[in-house]
């Protein structure tokens, strides 16, 4: 069982893979066969269920290539597994990003198995992340 120092760690390390694009810490995180579901329907969520290690790594670059500040508000910690409460931020010409959400992540052992992602303004992020 992960002990609730690593599980924190776990958190602040996903954190800071995105905030500083350190695409090889991210990838030691997660499991082969992780998976990640988004609501919504916009180039971010992708199709919803995005399935695989090198997958939720393409779509994290995607995300980040948005110029999205995230700003960490706390790791929140179960028996299990870990969340991170989260305001996203982001300005794209007239479109702008404000987003609270919550990604919640599924341990197996001391990797990340599955992120399910809550958000607070599902159409403002559809609208933000358009591909139109």
């Amino acid at each position: 069982m992960t002990t609730l120092e690593q599980k924190i760690a776990i958190g602040q390390q996903f954190h800071e893979a995105l905030t500083t694009q350190n695409w090889l810490l991210l990838e030691t995180l997660l499991t082969d066969d992780a998976t990640w579901t988004l609501p919504g329907s916009n180039e971010a969520s992708g199709s919803g269920m995005i399935d695989g290690r090198d997958a939720i790594l393409d779509q994290c670059r995607l995300i980040v290539s948005y110029d999205v500040n995230f700003d960490l508000k706390h790791v929140l910690v179960s028996r299990d597994n870990l969340a991170l409460q989260l305001h996203n931020t982001a300005v794209n010409g007239t479109r702008r990003l404000d987003e609270h959400l919550a990604t919640v992540c599924v341990l197996r052992g001391d990797k990340i198995a599955a992120i399910e992602t809550f958000l607070s303004d599902v159409p403002g992020m559809n609208a933000f992340f358009s591909k139109d």
